[in-house]
């Protein structure tokens, strides 16, 4: 399995001694994103920023093997909302990284679907640990299950 997109940037009007951080990016699935720097490092806030973009991979990924893992354990999922946040800082090589990204998923279950906490706990570490973006970063990891 492999994927493809394509990222590009041309020039264009920025103030003097700068340049626009603004650029593309097409998916292989015909999808586009209009993408920039974040905000403090003098990208468009109103556009979506790499370091964004890769709590996004994190929180969706970690999703979608939840509910993978709760449909295997015919365990119907009725909504899930992660309000994932992710920090920056420096690591002891003093280069600047993504150094902890926290999700928080709200689980609801359709009715009659009984679920204790450690059940839920015990599908979050599943899904965390099978998560092919959380397996591919450096970065620690919080799950913060809300009961």
């Amino acid at each position: 399995m492999s994927f493809h997109l394509t990222v590009s940037w041309q020039t264009s009007p920025a103030p003097e001694g700068e340049f626009n951080r603004d650029h593309q990016i097409d998916f292989g699935t015909g999808q586009q994103l209009l993408a920039s720097a974040a905000p403090e490092y003098k990208g468009n806030e109103a556009k979506v920023n790499p370091e964004e973009s890769l709590l996004a991979a994190l929180s969706s990924c970690h999703m979608l093997t939840f509910l993978t893992i709760a449909h295997l354990k015919r365990l119907p999922v009725e909504s899930y909302r992660d309000n994932a946040t992710a920090e920056i800082g420096k690591k002891e090589s003093g280069k600047i990284a993504v150094t902890r990204m926290s999700l928080n998923p709200e689980v609801t279950f359709a009715e009659g679907a009984e679920i204790d906490r450690e059940t839920l706990e015990k599908i979050h570490e599943k899904a965390h640990a099978n998560c092919f973006i959380a397996n591919s970063l450096a970065a620690d990891t919080e799950v913060e299950i809300n009961f």
